[in-house]
């Protein structure tokens, strides 16, 4: 639980501390040489007006702020409203949409937009570590949400790409999930190529693979530690011996929900940074919201993004 009236989301120069605090635990470090023995803050007299929360590096001789090299440089919505947002994205279990946060912080829907797409910047973990190991197993699932925007009337091989007697042209997504921590991809094609990429890329060959009776999986679990599968077409949902695909079936339900029913649309050039922010909420979701809210802090460095690269989709 937090506080919306606490400082740091009332005033700028306590934000700042607070970043900093989160930042530079052990004192300023110039994000220009990587110096932290000679940085000390420059303070404002009668002559000269200097920003807030400036320092110089004598060892580059160059100036800096916390803001430098992170989300939120070059901003100018002041500090304690970038972290109101941060919490506030945090919070929401299903999001909250970017017209919420115009409304809420006081700025533009565009700056609002915008600002949403800087923090989900933030909440991804550019290095991630390989899932499943010996003796764990990995539950891999794929859904669509969506209409691509070229819709598509035959397959690669010329036949054509029906469902139902309709053409399936909706937007494939594939997400795994181990020990209750969510991985989850926006793909052209849901097909075993592209799902064994995904796979071999994240998953430990050691690990058992549990999925559902979809043939995208048959040959693929050949090359895993074990293949378990539900017959979904059945009704079977958990096995005899407890296997289970639920878990990736409820982060799917979640991932829906706010997707519908709070964002509603979005563009397919868009669609991942989406799906990193469901990811984050769900593999944090045993963490408060101001704990939560400060490890999303804690990935601003390093992720600036400008307009060109955010209209660009830079993910896709």
């Amino acid at each position: 639980m937090c506080d919306l009236t606490a400082p740091e989301f009332q005033d700028e120069d306590i934000a700042r501390k607070h970043i900093e605090a989160n930042r530079w635990p052990d004192g300023p470090v110039c994000p220009h040489c990587g110096g932290t023995e000679r940085n000390y803050p420059i303070k404002a007299n009668e002559k000269k007006k200097i920003r807030k929360g400036l320092y110089k590096c004598n060892d580059c001789k160059t100036h800096f702020t916390v803001t430098i090299g992170t989300v939120f440089e070059g901003s100018r919505v002041l500090l304690n409203k970038w972290l109101m947002a941060i919490h506030l994205m945090c919070a929401s279990k299903k999001g909250i949409s970017s017209h919420q946060l115009h409304r809420m912080l006081g700025v533009t829907y565009k700056t609002a937009w915008f600002m949403a797409h800087r923090i989900r910047e933030s909440m991804v973990d550019d290095n991630p570590p390989p899932i499943g190991g010996k003796g764990k197993s990995v539950q891999a699932d794929e859904t669509y949400f969506g209409n691509v925007e070229k819709p598509r009337t035959v397959r690669v091989d010329g036949t054509p790409y029906l469902k139902k007697g309709k053409v399936a042209n909706k937007r494939p997504i594939v997400s795994l999930v181990c020990e209750g921590k969510a991985r989850t991809f926006h793909v052209k094609r849901a097909n075993a190529e592209t799902v064994r990429e995904i796979l071999v890329a994240n998953v430990s060959r050691e690990t058992e693979l549990h999925t559902d009776e979809s043939p995208i999986y048959t040959r693929l679990g050949e090359e895993y530690a074990a293949h378990k599968t539900v017959n979904h077409s059945k009704g079977q949902y958990v096995r005899s011996d407890g296997m289970t695909t639920n878990n990736v079936e409820n982060y799917f339900s979640v991932f829906k929900r706010g997707m519908k029913g709070v964002y509603q649309h979005c563009k397919e050039k868009h669609l991942q940074r989406y799906i990193n922010e469901f990811d984050f909420r769900y593999n944090t979701r045993d963490l408060t919201d101001a704990e939560r809210a400060t490890k999303a802090l804690q990935g601003i460095e390093g992720k600036r993004l400008t307009y060109r690269r955010t209209g660009n989709g830079a993910h896709v």
